[in-house]
């Protein structure tokens, strides 16, 4: 598993900004935001991999920064909260007037992903 950082600069924020969001959130087995438009994703996959995932959905004035890290950070004012990427949604009749959020299959193996600390 590697960690990245990726960053990006959409020339036209309000149009996709939720959808490169998603696009990230999908990319790798768990992520987080420590800033707006700046993440932390850990994947199994290459920077090459994951480049063609978002290349598809940005614009050719978008800028995209894609760069394998470390796990140690210094963060000001800020903090990391580790996010895995979320499960299948559990089935609901079409007659039911509910509206389930998605549960996440219990994890055994792995303890929770913790907060990092600033120095």
């Amino acid at each position: 598993m590697r960690t990245y950082l990726i960053s990006y600069d959409l020339a036209k924020p309000h149009l996709i900004k939720h959808v490169v969001a998603q696009a990230i959130m999908a990319a790798g087995q768990s992520w987080a935001r420590p800033l707006e438009q700046t993440w932390y994703v850990r994947s199994a996959e290459s920077e090459e991999a994951l480049e063609a995932k978002l290349t598809r959905i940005l614009d050719s004035e978008d800028g995209l920064l894609i760069q394998r890290v470390k796990d140690e950070a210094i963060l000001t004012n800020t903090s990391i909260r580790w996010f895995k990427q979320r499960q299948a949604g559990v089935e609901i009749g079409s007659e039911a007037n509910i509206i389930a959020f998605p549960m996440a299959k219990p994890v055994t193996d792995e303890p929770e992903l913790p907060f990092a600390e600033a120095c």
